[in-house]
């Protein structure tokens, strides 16, 4: 006995008949006991990678609709905010008033963008996780979905950052 038989891996399963997850610090195209950022969604045959592929190509998409959500949110908020009356010609009485509403709306649309914001940064970090499994056709499928994801959804300019956040 070497003394590794019995070591603890903090939760690992190491049943010997189990196949375990194959965990890449190199680019490989290899999908063998392939997990893809979850232990539960392990891909064991090639039904179960193009069914993977897929939902990485759709969760890729995804994050353009979140970004272009984002963006008209910030448009038609800012268009609201415009609208808004201003304080010249208006009695003393109501100024408060209309200050109050504005004040408000403005608290809303900036929680309502810092959601948005929240949201989209989970969203990149996860699809860099995806992309770290260093596996090829992951790596193609994250791309695939960006280019579908900007093709339905993306409205503006492609010039933006894809950094993680």
């Amino acid at each position: 006995m070497d003394g590794h038989d019995h070591m603890s891996h903090g939760g690992m399963d190491m049943h010997p008949n189990s196949p375990r997850c194959n965990m890449n610090m190199l680019f490989t195209w290899d999908t063998t006991n392939l997990c893809i950022v979850f232990r539960q969604w392990h891909v064991y045959s090639t039904l179960g990678l193009i069914g993977s592929l897929l939902g990485v190509v759709l969760l890729t998409a995804g994050y353009e609709l979140v970004r272009e959500a984002s963006r008209r949110y910030e448009a038609s908020s800012a268009e609201y905010m415009n609208k808004l009356p201003n304080d010249e010609g208006e009695e003393r009485s109501s100024l408060l008033w209309l200050g109050q509403r504005a004040g408000s709306a403005e608290k809303r649309v900036k929680l309502v963008k810092a959601l948005f914001y929240a949201v989209q940064v989970f969203y990149s970090f996860f699809i860099m996780l995806l992309f770290m499994t260093y596996n090829g056709w992951i790596m193609l499928a994250v791309a695939v979905g960006a280019f579908v994801g900007y093709l339905a959804f993306g409205a503006s300019s492609a010039t933006k950052s894809v950094a993680c956040h």
